[in-house]
């Protein structure tokens, strides 16, 4: 017996580190409110840390798609590897030239990372641990944070590049 609905659950686990965010907030203020002196600053400093948490997981709830998908993504020391049931691949982040999203096909829709001299990594957008791709599209220099969410809100059909590297943009 489920005392949870399905889409409240799916929400809870989209939005958690948020909700983590809020949890955190509401203490940092309630420790503040209830202190003196220099608690008071210490307080005030958690629930900061809290709204922070809160901007950093809506973001990554965006991000998030349901973990229903074919495959597994793993992420070791800079190295993306996608194991799924009919291919897989791996590439190194600093040898990626271009991210770009597929929505193409039915379902999802699917990274593709194109790195130099690699064939193409194509991992579906809900794969088992494809949520841990959104650190590693951060750290890629010129990323967009915006129109990477954006575009993968939009879920529009098509083919769409959402990075590039700058030497290969001047192409």
């Amino acid at each position: 017996m489920e005392f949870i609905r399905p889409e409240i659950r799916q929400f809870i686990w989209r939005y958690s580190d948020a909700l983590v965010g809020v949890v955190v907030s509401i203490f940092g203020v309630g420790w503040a409110l209830s202190s003196v002196g220099f608690m008071v600053t210490l307080g005030y400093a958690v629930s900061i840390a809290g709204a922070l948490l809160i901007f950093a997981g809506i973001q990554r709830g965006r991000f998030k798609a349901d973990p229903n998908g074919a495959g597994v993504v793993s992420i070791d020391e800079g190295q993306v590897t996608y194991f799924g049931p009919f291919d897989g691949g791996s590439v190194h982040v600093d040898d990626l030239m271009q991210v770009d999203i597929d929505h193409s096909e039915q379902g999802e829709g699917a990274w593709l990372l194109l790195a130099d001299g690699a064939e193409p990594l194509r991992i579906p957008m809900n794969a088992i641990g494809a949520d841990a791709l959104f650190d590693v599209f951060n750290s890629l220099d010129g990323m967009r944070t915006s129109q990477l969410l954006s575009e993968v809100e939009r879920g529009a059909g098509g083919h769409v590049i959402v990075w590039r590297q700058k030497a290969m943009a001047l192409d």
